[in-house]
Formats: structure tokens, sequence, C-alpha cells
């Protein structure tokens, strides 16, 4: 039997083709904690984590594809639409 290894977050399945497009916008401070929900696993380059904030919920998007990593955020919105768009993104029907 496989040991699970701590902190080993989820592989999003490979995005779809035709799959749904969100919109990311740069990541600013808009609260003092942000708590992290869920998270993909860090053993890819892009991985995203599931967050809420002051009452509101978002997917933050982290590519360190590139020299500096860039971070970006979905719209931020009630739990119910995040958690819709986080499913989206883990199973591969939204980029």
């Amino acid at each position: 039997m496989s040991e699970l290894v701590p902190f080993h977050g989820i592989h999003p399945i490979a995005a779809c083709a035709g799959c749904g497009r969100v919109s990311w916008f740069e990541s600013l401070p808009r609260a003092e904690r942000v708590r992290v929900r869920a998270h993909t696993c860090e053993c890819l380059a892009t991985t995203y984590e599931l967050c809420a904030a002051g009452g509101l919920f978002f997917v933050r998007r982290t590519d360190r594809g590139y020299a500096t990593p860039e971070v970006m955020e979905s719209t931020w919105m009630t739990m119910r639409e995040t958690e819709v768009l986080w499913l989206r993104l883990v199973n591969g029907l939204a980029r």
C-alpha cells in the first residue's frame, strides 16, 4: 500500500479542447488574510489555490514558467460560484 505524501495536492486534468476560458486578473492585496482551502500539486509549473477572504472566494493561479512567477486571480465571488469554477479547473473544463 502506498503512503500518502503530506501536503501533496491534486493534479488537474489536462484542459479539454474548447474548454472554457477564465478571466484572470493581476493579484492585488485586497484583504489582510487569505485562507487557502484547497490547492493543486506543487510539482506542476502552474498551480491553483481555492482561496477565501473577507467573505468572498476566488481562485489564485501561479505560473512558475517565467523568471518571475506570474500570480493572477479569478473574480472574487460567492462560495458556490467559486466552487463551480474550481471544479471546472481541476476537471480540465476551464483554463
